[in-house]
Parts: C-alpha cells; structure tokens; sequence
C-alpha cells in the first residue's frame, strides 16, 4: 500500500498557469486548491515555473523540478489542471506537464489510475474553454484517472481577475466546484482503497 495511503487526508495535486505570472488559469487552479482544502484535503499547487520542463523524452535523466513533478502525480489521491485556450487547444506547458505520467507506467497504481481529475479551461471565447476541458478529460481517460462530473469552462471576462486572483463570484464558484468535487471523490478513492488493505478478522 503506497505510504501516502496513510495519511490522515487525501492529497489533491494541482498543475496549471502560464509563465506569465498571475494569470487567469492560475488564478482558477489556486480558487479551486482552495476549495479542495475547505473540503478537508490537503494540497499541492504546481505553477507554470514548477512545470516549464525540456520536451518529455522517456531516456533522458530527469531533473530535480521533473522529480517533483513525477512523484507529485505519484502520491496523488486526486488531481486538478487548469490550461489557458491557446489556439482552440490546450497550452503546450500543461501538455507536455502531463506527459510526465508515462513515468508511472510500471508503478504499481500506474499513470493516475482511478484518481479523480479536476479540468478547468480558461480563454477569451467559450469555443476555446470548452475546448480545453473536452481535451483534457480525454488526456485523463488515456492516463486511466476519471474527470469528475463538473468541469469549469470559463471565459476570462474583463475585470473579473485582479492581482493573481479570481474577483468574479460566478466564475469563482465554478472553480471552486471543481475542486469541491475533487477532494470528495479523492476521499472516497483513498477509504477504499485503506480498507482494501485492512486485514481480515
């Protein structure tokens, strides 16, 4: 049973942004970390500087910053990405983020499988987010985890984010749902998974 298992609290791993500091996807990931904390989880938030890695290659010896980032998505109970709409897609940073899970493949939960995947999109035009959220649910299928039911599709209105944070209650809920129900499922997950390992009387 892997040793995060044991902890008290399930652990909700967050990956998002851009290399622009205090950007709106950012913005969205930290409101819906925070949501995943007020539900009881505890949290992990990896910004566009923890994840501006090299190009995923399987063969090359990985630095410190893609450790963390590995056994980060390796301890995690539940996960939340937020992307930025580039182009109608998801960012090349976030993608290539998520390309790191092929290092889990011979784990023995391999990729982020059976873990609750949180996606949130955030672009100037409702075509682009929801975009970003069908790709990133696909993203978590291929890697075997499940996206929750609520994903967060939100347009960054003008004046609705301010100094690195969400300033609109209505897209801020939505954010917040999104963690909500990451941390629940991951709670759910990680009772189960104890008690498959409780010992039988």
């Amino acid at each position: 049973m892997p040793e995060h298992a044991l902890d008290e609290r399930p652990l909700v791993v967050g990956i998002g942004g851009t290399v622009r500091g205090e950007s709106s996807s950012e913005a969205g990931l930290r409101s819906a970390l925070a949501a995943a904390s007020a539900a009881g989880a505890r949290t992990l938030c990896l910004t566009a500087h923890d994840i501006a890695l090299p190009f995923y290659e399987q063969r090359v010896p990985r630095s410190p910053q893609a450790a963390r980032l590995v056994e980060a998505l390796r301890s995690a109970d539940g996960l939340i990405v937020s992307s930025p709409g580039y182009h109608g897609s998801v960012s090349g940073l976030v993608k290539n983020a998520l390309d790191y899970a092929e290092d889990l493949a011979g784990d023995p939960r391999p990729y982020l499988d059976g873990i609750p995947v949180g996606c949130i999109g955030v672009a100037y035009g409702k075509q682009a987010a929801v975009a970003v959220i069908d790709q990133l649910r696909t993203v978590a299928h291929a890697l075997r985890g499940f996206p929750t039911p609520y994903g967060a599709a939100v347009v960054a209105q003008r004046g609705a984010f301010r100094d690195g944070r969400c300033v609109d209650p209505a897209l801020d809920e939505q954010f917040a749902r999104v963690g909500a129900q990451v941390a629940a499922f991951a709670g759910a997950v990680r009772t189960a998974a104890a008690a498959a390992f409780e010992p039988v009387a």
